[in-house]
C-alpha cells in the first residue's frame, strides 16, 4: 500500500494538511490513516477528531501524531477473522486496515462498500438445460435470463463479491458460450472464471474439475437462485458448528387435510386435526470444506445429496443454516413470473 492512496497520509504533517486532505476525500470514506517515517500505521483521524482538538486548543499547524487516534481497530495480514470484522462494521467502523507484522498497511478494506472479506471460494452450477422454462431458454441459458434489469447469475455474483469473495467459478455446459461470453469481462470488480463440463455430470460433478488446496471452504451453489442469504452468518456457523459441509435450507411447510391417527402398533394414542408439519428443504447452497470436495474423483458425475449421504455415512458433520431472507429457486414460469413481480418492489439483492 503507497501514499497514492488518498486515505493514508503521514503522522507528521500538520493538522492543515489532514484537513486539505480530508476534503479531497469527496464521495470517499472521510477517514485518514496515519503512518510513521517507516511506513507503519500508527493512528487514525475524521474531520471530527479534529474538529474536538481544535476546540480543545489546538493549531492548524500542530502535527498529526499529537491529535490521531491511536487505539484504531485493524486485522492482521494473512488471517481470516471473520467475526472480527463483524465487530468492527457493526461499531460502525467505516475504513478497517490490514497490517503485515511491521504494522505496514497491506490493503483497506472499505466497510461501506464490502459486507465482509470471506476466505472461501466460489462455484456456480450453470451448466442445467432450464427445461421447464422453455421456450425462453431455447436461445438463453437460464442463469442469464433477466429479472428485472439483470441476468438472473449477476445478481449471485454481485452479493459474493459484496462478501469479498473474488475467487469464483461458473461450470457451464448448455449453450455454455453464451455465459462464457458474459464473463469475458469483469463484473462487479470480479474476473469470473468458466469452466465447461466435458459432459452432463450432475448437480455436482463439475466441481471435480476445480483445483484447490485440502486446506479452505468452498462455496457451492445453483446459479439460478434468487437470495438475500448472509453468506457471512452461514461461514461463521458452518466455523462455530465445525462441519464438514453446512447446507443451507429454507423452511418448508406441509397441511395435512385430514385429522392423522398417532398410533403404535394397533393401538391409537391421540389424534391430530389437520395438522401442518415444517420440514427444512434444501435451498442449493453448500459450504463444503475443501478436503472432502478433493475426495470426488475427476469427471465423477455425482449430485449433491449423494455427496451429503456419503459424508453422513463417513461419520462427517453435516450442518444446516435456516435462511432467514429471501429465496427463490427460478424453476418455473409461474416462479419466473413472480420474480420478476419482486424485483418491480425490490430492486438490490445485494442489501
Amino acid at each position: 500500500m503507497s501514499y497514492d492512496d488518498p486515505h493514508i497520509i503521514s503522522d507528521g504533517i500538520t493538522i492543515l494538511d489532514a484537513l486539505d486532505a480530508l476534503n479531497k476525500l469527496s464521495g470517499e470514506v472521510m477517514t485518514l490513516l496515519a503512518v510513521d517515517a517507516e511506513g507503519r500505521m500508527t493512528g487514525t483521524l475524521t474531520d471530527g477528531d479534529i474538529r474536538r482538538c481544535l476546540l480543545q486548543g489546538s493549531g492548524l499547524l500542530d502535527k498529526v501524531r499529537s491529535v490521531m487516534h491511536r487505539n484504531f481497530r485493524y486485522l492482521h495480514s494473512g488471517e481470516s477473522n471473520v467475526a472480527e470484522l463483524r465487530r468492527c462494521r457493526q461499531l460502525g467502523i467505516s475504513l478497517l486496515p490490514v497490517l503485515d507484522d511491521n504494522g505496514c498497511i497491506q490493503r483497506i478494506i472499505d466497510l461501506t462498500r464490502c459486507r465482509s472479506v470471506l476466505p472461501v471460494s466460489a462455484i456456480l452450477m450453470a451448466g442445467g438445460r432450464g427445461e421447464r422454462l422453455r421456450p425462453l431458454t431455447l436461445t438463453t441459458p437460464k442463469p442469464l435470463l433477466k429479472i428485472g434489469s439483470r441476468p438472473i447469475i449477476d445478481y449471485n455474483v454481485e452479493s459474493l463479491a459484496a462478501h469479498g469473495i473474488t475467487d469464483i467459478t461458473v461450470t457451464t455446459n448448455y449453450l455454455a458460450e453464451m455465459i462464457h461470453e458474459h464473463f469475458s469481462e469483469p463484473r462487479y470488480g470480479v474476473n469470473v472464471k468458466c469452466l465447461r463440463e466435458t459432459a452432463p455430470l450432475g448437480t455436482l460433478g463439475a466441481v471435480s474439475l476445480v483445483e484447490r488446496d485440502d486446506n479452505g471452504v468452498t462455496l457451492v451453489m445453483n446459479s439460478d437462485l434468487l437470495t438475500t442469504i448472509s453468506y457471512e452468518d452461514m461461514y461463521l456457523k458452518h466455523i462455530e458448528d465445525k462441519a464438514d459441509i453446512t447446507v443451507a435450507s429454507v423452511p418448508y411447510m406441509v397441511s395435512v387435510p385430514y385429522a392423522i391417527l398417532m398410533t403404535d402398533g394397533s393401538h391409537v394414542n391421540s389424534i391430530e386435526e389437520k395438522p401442518t408439519y415444517t420440514y427444512q428443504a434444501n435451498a442449493g447452497i453448500y459450504l463444503i470444506n475443501n478436503r472432502l470436495l478433493n475426495t470426488l474423483k475427476p469427471g465423477e458425475r455425482i449430485d449433491t445429496p449423494e455427496l451429503i449421504e456419503r459424508a453422513i455415512a463417513d461419520g462427517r458433520r453435516v450442518s444446516f443454516f435456516p435462511i432467514s431472507g429471501l429465496w427463490m429457486d427460478i424453476g418455473s414460469p409461474s416462479d419466473f413470473k413472480q420474480a420478476q413481480e419482486l424485483m418491480r418492489h425490490h430492486h438490490d439483492l445485494t442489501h
